[in-house]
């Protein structure tokens, strides 16, 4: 899922945000010294970020040796050791706050995902992300969900012909939006349109979208008129869902579930960095 060369590239740019002039505090390191800095959670979920950690810390230093004792999507507990990293003081210094702000965030949402995906584990619902993401850190985000057991909408905007609300509103009726998407499609792509209310619903039907997104409509709403979409038409659920509300959706019927509070509520998984005598 990830792109190691992307994500060198983002590290780097991340690495100079924040040590454009240097870093003060770890010029009083002379280059030679070595340190050891050891990598452990303080909360329990589940790790997501094995190449961040593989990756950031060798941007500066090619001796760098990093131990990594789990893998990407394990469970981790509170107090656990995932990773020791060895080399220039300096280094380890420097790249330690990046490192740990894109792991955490990272095990964050796989550890929200998780819990989801766990919740509706008895309907055949797909919990899937959307595109609210953090801008730059739509990747790493994504990823985290794909880790935490989710699956990947749009990840960006030529994936597939979403059309919106917006989109529909700027057009003459569904059905002539629909007629041109098709003009505009490669044998690849979908469409999949937004509808509110039952009016809508009959138009996308008679277009024969590829996917129907049941846009902030309650689950009762949905359960009552799900049986009209055609079985080769997929249907979508979206809006203010979360943990709490999450099974009324699955068990509507619906085949997706997306969620755009997996990047914008989700808390950071506690990891720190430490030197240990």
């Amino acid at each position: 899922m990830l792109n190691k060369l992307y994500v060198q590239e983002k590290l780097k740019q991340f690495y100079l945000e924040d040590n454009h002039y240097g870093d003060l505090s770890s010029s009083l390191f002379d280059a030679t010294q070595q340190g050891t800095l050891t990598l452990l959670s303080k909360s329990e979920g589940i790790f997501c970020g094995e190449m961040i950690i593989q990756e950031s810390f060798k941007l500066l230093d090619d001796a760098i040796t990093t131990n990594l004792f789990v893998q990407e999507g394990t469970f981790i507990e509170k107090g656990q050791k995932l990773a020791v990293i060895e080399g220039s003081i300096s280094t380890l210094l420097t790249m330690e706050r990046i490192t740990l702000n894109l792991i955490q965030r990272m095990s964050g949402i796989a550890t929200a995902t998780h819990e989801i995906v766990q919740k509706v584990q008895h309907t055949n619902v797909k919990i899937v992300d959307t595109r609210k993401t953090t801008p730059g850190l739509g990747m790493f985000e994504k990823h985290s969900v794909f880790i935490g057991g989710g699956y990947n909408h749009r990840r960006t905007l030529n994936d597939g012909l979403m059309l919106k609300d917006n989109h529909i509103s700027f057009s003459p009726s569904i059905r002539e939006l629909v007629a041109k998407a098709k003009q505009h499609m490669g044998p690849m792509d979908k469409i999949e349109i937004e509808i509110e209310d039952e009016q809508a619903l009959d138009e996308a039907i008679l277009s024969n979208v590829d996917i129907i997104m049941f846009d902030n409509c309650k689950p009762e709403w949905i359960k009552a008129h799900i049986a009209k979409v055609p079985e080769h038409i997929q249907t979508e659920a979206s809006g203010n869902i979360n943990i709490k509300n999450v099974v009324d959706y699955a068990e509507t019927g619906v085949d997706y579930i997306s969620i755009g509070s997996l990047f914008y509520e989700q808390h950071a998984l506690d990891i720190s960095a430490k030197v240990v005598i």
